[in-house]
């Protein structure tokens, strides 16, 4: 009798126990048709233009006291070729190379343990570009967009509207330990209509998985940004300075965006110049689009976007759209233009 008591004992905190975690599953298939052209003219097949396609898992742990644990795996899909292509990943398998994080959460904030967006790329890219960095439009510049080996601290949404987040990345390289190594601080204000975030981080000489490729640095890299949006209700200006040096080069992004409610969905426009200091080789870039929301989960897009190359600047548009806007060449001081439209479905 003493043991069926204890095994239902044991059943009933099990049962407790399950009750306070969850486990979610996620994911964004976004496809669409092209089409781009400079030098040549290429149409296809597109992915990612409105939202990148994922597949994901998280969950989450009440310890008690406030204390909860968290986990959270995500993956990059190609849904125009069925791949796991895409955030470093080259597929045709699948991989969690957009996030692979556990964490703990409490009263003092977060901390993260694994891969996931750099602290210098995180807010101040994704959350005053209106095209979400992704799509033919997508604002560029950032070399490093994910941190492998990284250990990362948020403060709590308590604060009044203040945030940072302190993020170090272990280099973890083969035969040198500190190449790639990645340090970043973001911080901000957000609060109501307005939206600060100041950011800066360093990686070091060696080879960074910026979330789409590999780039190899020679030298240190020093960046820094700074974003800002206010939102009036009939329009949401935002603006976007962001600047990276390595050795003698330097390079400078701005942005100004826009975006208004029209009809059940978003029209949204950015103006980008992307500045080659001590060059005349620079590019400036014009994009406008449309989101229809047809559900909370659904939406149809469409997306044109004109790039300005002066002098030798031979800059393409935004190529995470899809592999066919590889295929375009552009020549030194070529325009280049775009557009495309598709469907977007979350669940």
């Amino acid at each position: 009798m003493k043991k069926s008591l204890i095994a239902l004992a044991v059943l009933a905190a099990s049962g407790a126990a399950m009750a306070q975690s969850s486990v979610t599953m996620f994911g964004i298939v976004d496809v669409g048709v092209g089409h781009v052209s400079a030098t040549n003219s290429v149409s296809g097949v597109t992915q990612s233009g409105n939202s990148s396609s994922r597949l994901g898992f998280r969950g989450v742990e009440d310890l008690g006291g406030g204390l909860k644990a968290g986990f959270w795996l995500e993956g990059a899909i190609s849904p125009d070729t069925g791949t796991g292509a895409g955030a470093n990943n080259a597929g045709p398998g699948f991989a969690f190379s957009r996030r692979s994080t556990v964490s703990l959460a409490g009263n003092f904030g977060e901390v993260r343990l694994g891969r996931e967006l750099a602290a210098g790329y995180d807010k101040p890219a994704i959350s005053y570009d209106p095209f979400g960095q992704v799509g033919l439009a997508a604002l560029q510049g950032w070399t490093t967009v994910r941190v492998s080996n990284g250990v990362s601290y948020r403060t709590p949404a308590n604060l009044g509207g203040f945030f940072a987040t302190a993020h170090y990345g272990f280099g973890e390289q083969a035969g040198n330990n500190t190449a790639g190594r990645y340090f970043g601080l973001a911080g901000g204000y957000e609060n109501g209509p307005l939206s600060v975030t100041l950011a800066a981080d360093q990686v070091k000489a060696g080879v960074v998985n910026n979330g789409y490729s590999s780039v190899t640095l020679a030298n240190d890299l020093k960046t820094w940004s700074l974003g800002a949006s206010y939102d009036l209700g009939v329009v949401k200006p935002a603006f976007v300075y962001h600047s990276e040096k390595t050795g003698s080069v330097k390079n400078n992004i701005y942005m100004l965006a826009l975006t208004a409610p029209v009809g059940p969905g978003n029209l949204i426009g950015s103006y980008a110049r992307y500045d080659l200091k001590d060059s005349n080789n620079d590019s400036n870039a014009l994009a406008i689009g449309y989101v229809y929301n047809l559900s909370k989960r659904t939406a149809v897009y469409g997306t044109y976007a004109h790039m300005n190359n002066k002098n030798a600047a031979a800059r393409n548009l935004n190529g995470v759209s899809g592999s066919f806007n590889s295929n375009v060449t552009v020549g030194a001081g070529e325009n280049v233009d775009g557009y495309q439209v598709g469907i977007r479905h979350a669940f």
